[in-house]
C-alpha cells in the first residue's frame, strides 16, 4: 500500500495548520503590559520616602529619628580592652607573622 506522496503532505499541512490555529486561539495570549493599577519604576524612585525602620530592632522611625540613630552609628565607640591586653595582642600578631617569615626561629 503505497501512499500518495501529494496526499501525505496534504494531511501534514492540515495537522500543522490546525494546530497552529489551536495554539493561536485557546492558549492564553502573553501579557506584555503591566497592570493598570501598577505605578511605574520612574515615579516610585522619585518618591520621598519619609518612614524608615530601625537597622537595630526593626522598629518604625521618623525621618529625622532615623538621620540621628545613623549618625549615632557612624561614631566609633571607644575600645573596651585595656591598653595592657591590646599591647599583648599586637605583640602576638607580630610573633605569628615573624614566625611565617623564619620558622627557624624560637621565641
Amino acid at each position: 500500500m503505497k501512499i500518495n506522496k501529494q496526499l501525505l503532505l496534504a494531511a501534514i499541512a492540515v495537522i500543522t495548520t490546525i494546530s497552529i490555529w489551536i495554539a493561536d486561539n485557546c492558549l492564553q495570549p502573553a501579557l506584555s503590559l503591566p497592570p493598570a493599577d501598577d505605578i511605574p519604576e520612574e515615579i516610585l524612585r522619585t518618591e520621598i520616602i519619609t518612614a524608615a525602620r530601625s537597622p537595630i530592632d526593626g522598629k518604625k522611625l521618623t525621618a529625622a529619628e532615623y538621620i540621628e540613630l545613623q549618625a549615632q552609628l557612624r561614631e566609633v565607640p571607644p575600645p573596651k580592652l585595656d591598653s595592657g591586653i591590646r599591647e599583648r595582642i599586637f605583640l602576638l600578631q607580630i610573633r605569628k607573622a615573624l614566625l611565617q617569615l623564619f620558622p627557624f626561629l624560637n621565641f
